[in-house]
């Protein structure tokens, strides 16, 4: 249940992500989601690294917190292989662990902070979209701000998404040439790279839920269904949780996440207030 109807609900949330709507944001909204994703990669890996983490863990946090959360860790995770198929598992619970637990308490801080930070609504769902993990997460702080509010969250933070498929690759190739050197191992440098194509649905998805006109009545009940499947596999993820790797291994990530996630929500209220 946690792989197949993970991707599968992944797939299906792509009917969310209007393409013209999109493009009428602006090149602005794609650049700085570019930003958003590549920066908070490389700076929560860098943290997690500091801390102790192994490179496994860190890369699948990294991703999680960069682009959409457990989605990410999930999308990214068969990218990178392994001989131990128990340690990689403990790695994505713990990397979805974190980013579910540090989005939903920044969930709460952007809404406590919405009367202190001077952003009109426009802006506050820039903020929301580019600065949480989960999608959930921005959809539940930008309808904080009103309706303007939740339709540039939605957009800034599916924009994000988009991104999943390039960085899955990127970080499949950028794993198989980390490991060819450091164990110049022949067969893992000429096996070949899994292409995750789920990520291709949902870019598929997006493309008939733009431009199909008779899908149109049934965009929202099939985004929920989306939503139905993202909740079975995230529940399915939580039976795997062993609270004694978290407490043992997760002290890394979760300090890590803590200090980038605090990092992109400085940067987005600026970027908001310069540039929308």
């Amino acid at each position: 249940i946690s792989n197949k109807f993970l991707r599968l609900g992944i797939i299906l949330l792509g009917f969310k992500l209007n393409l013209i709507t999109l493009a009428n944001a602006g090149i602005k909204t794609i650049i700085l989601s570019i930003i958003v994703v590549s920066g908070m990669i490389t700076l929560t890996y860098y943290l997690c690294k500091k801390l102790g983490a192994e490179s496994e863990l860190a890369i699948l946090t990294a991703c999680g917190c960069g682009i959409c959360g457990a989605a990410a860790v999930m999308g990214v995770s068969p990218q990178i292989e392994t001989t131990n198929e128990e340690r990689k598992r403990e790695n994505e619970v713990l990397a979805v662990a974190v980013v579910c637990v540090k989005g939903t308490v920044f969930t709460l801080i952007e809404i406590f902070l919405k009367p202190f930070i001077g952003l009109d609504a426009s802006q506050f769902g820039i903020m929301a979209g580019g600065s949480l993990h989960e999608i959930a997460h921005a959809v539940a702080t930008g309808g904080a701000g009103g309706a303007i509010s939740l339709q540039n969250a939605i957009i800034m933070k599916l924009s994000r998404v988009l991104l999943l498929a390039p960085v899955a690759l990127l970080v499949g190739l950028w794993y198989r040439k980390k490991m060819a050197a450091n164990t110049l191992n022949t067969k893992t440098t000429n096996s070949k790279l899994p292409i995750p194509w789920f990520l291709g649905g949902f870019i598929l998805t997006s493309i008939i839920g733009t431009f199909v006109p008779f899908i149109a009545p049934y965009l929202d009940s099939l985004v929920q269904i989306a939503y139905l499947f993202l909740g079975m596999a995230m529940a399915a993820l939580g039976m795997s949780v062993n609270f004694k790797v978290i407490f043992k291994r997760g002290k890394s990530v979760f300090s890590a996440a803590a200090i980038s996630s605090t990092v992109l929500l400085i940067f987005m209220i600026i970027a908001a207030k310069a540039l929308f």
